[in-house]
């Protein structure tokens, strides 16, 4: 379902949930995930088409590090104006080759 973000990050800002319970993205099920982005896209090729605005955010954490505070997967849709105040940013970093081959050799397996 979706549902208007109680305390908006922007104006329009909602919340895609899926209907059965999953704490984060960890749990979701493949056809869960592919209706919930289909959702997504939806509802923002609506929003492009019908409200002003400059561009969007779609946004989804796990974990309380990564600013999870409500456990029950969902997704957030957050239209942007230029010269807002919402903050989804982080300072870049750099990526070196032995690094990226090394994640890429852990991961692969569980691919």
């Amino acid at each position: 379902k979706v549902i208007f973000d109680a305390s908006p990050a922007a104006k329009g800002h909602v919340l895609i949930l899926p209907k059965e319970h999953f704490d984060n993205i960890y749990e979701l099920d493949d056809d869960t995930a592919a209706h919930v982005f289909k959702v997504a896209a939806k509802i923002s090729k609506a929003y492009k088409k019908a409200l002003d605005f400059d561009g969007l955010n779609i946004v989804q954490n796990n974990g309380e590090v990564a600013g999870q505070t409500v456990f029950h997967f969902h997704m957030h849709i957050i239209p942007r104006i230029k010269g807002d105040t919402v903050n989804v940013g982080w300072v870049p970093g750099t990526a070196d080759n032995d690094t990226i081959a090394s994640i890429v050799e852990k991961v692969t397996p569980y691919l």
